[in-house]
């Protein structure tokens, strides 16, 4: 008989669930918003997911008293132990499968990019995060708090940074930079203090800082100098990553994969791309860089058949059948998908 299995991958702006077999038959698979417990609470958590298991299992056909075997469950904000441990125990208690796997999802991001037991990946999306693994069960990995915890980078900090060149640029307090024209066509304003101004009053929400990261880019590709150094800052804390990781977990001079995942460097920007696997080679000559091409959740679902003693052929099997399903929110309508630079 098949064993059946349940796997989320819940990022900070949506959430995927996969109902699917120890074959590697995905039966169903479902989308929903944010299931972060540092934004929407821990009984946040519990109800987003719950509703998407019960989408999971009534897409799949299946009785709700169906008995699944094992749920792995992947969240980013399950950075601390005991933010993990208490999660387990809502998921647990939730009576979702048999057993319960949980754990932050940088780890199923890991295991979607590859095989190899010994392997470090770096996800740079809105923010930024590391964790490595060895054969032998080790693991590396950072508090990812935020700027209280040295991090630094990500889509919204590159905003941020693209904004604030942008200003200083144009009023001399700073080095001069295309920034300053992009930022303000951006908007339709004539210039950067008046985005500055319309920021500080309301007449542009916040939020829109993010829309600035590609200017960044294109600014580099340009020449930008200013534009160019921050790209060069991101690579350098993205190689800074790697490194402590793979020293961690004494990989560093070994062979090992480099799985880099996120919407910033999944988009393989040329000035930040080659940056960076030209650094990671240089300080790990035995590294094999990949460029996540799958959805994470894939990674949650491959580690679920590993935790059933999957046959071999489950994993492509798999792979396969993920990258040709189309998510479906709870009610089956298509989800609208966000900017895949931050994401």
């Amino acid at each position: 008989m098949r064993a059946l299995y349940l796997a989320v991958d819940g990022g900070n702006s949506k959430t995927d669930v996969v109902l699917g077999d120890d074959t590697g038959t995905v039966l169903s698979f479902v989308r929903g918003g944010t299931s972060s417990p540092h934004q929407i609470g821990l009984a946040g958590t519990r109800r987003v997911l719950d509703d998407l298991v019960r989408a999971a299992v009534a897409g799949a056909g299946l009785l709700p008293e169906t008995p699944i075997e094992v749920v792995t469950v992947y969240l980013a904000g399950a950075d601390l132990p005991i933010e993990v441990t208490r999660l387990h125990e809502a998921v647990s208690s939730a009576g979702w499968a048999r057993r319960s796997i949980v754990d932050n999802d940088c780890f199923a991001l890991l295991r979607a990019g590859t095989a190899r037991p010994d392997a470090v990946t770096v996800v740079c999306g809105a923010g930024t995060n590391c964790v490595g693994r060895a054969a032998d069960g080790r693991t590396a990995r950072f508090l990812a708090l935020g700027p209280i915890s040295g991090d630094w980078g990500g889509g919204h900090d590159l905003a941020d940074h693209t904004l604030r060149a942008a200003a200083r640029g144009e009023d001399g307090r700073g080095r001069r930079t295309a920034l300053s024209a992009s930022v303000a066509a951006h908007f339709a304003l004539p210039s950067v203090a008046a985005v500055s101004i319309a920021l500080h009053l309301g007449d542009l929400p916040t939020d829109r800082i993010a829309e600035l990261t590609p200017l960044l880019f294109q600014a580099a590709a340009r020449g930008d100098e200013v534009a160019t150094t921050l790209v060069a800052r991101q690579a350098t804390e993205i190689l800074a990553q790697h490194r402590v990781a793979a020293s961690r977990l004494n990989l560093l001079a070994a062979p090992h994969a480099l799985v880099l995942g996120g919407g910033v460097l999944q988009a393989q920007h040329p000035e930040l791309h080659n940056r960076v696997v030209a650094g990671a080679r240089q300080q790990a000559p035995a590294v094999e860089v990949t460029v996540l091409d799958t959805p994470p959740v894939a990674g949650a679902a491959l580690l679920a058949l590993d935790a059933l003693s999957a046959a071999p052929p489950a994993e492509p099997r798999l792979r396969a059948a993920i990258a040709n399903s189309a998510p479906t929110s709870p009610d089956h309508s298509r989800t609208s998908q966000r900017d895949p630079v931050l994401d």
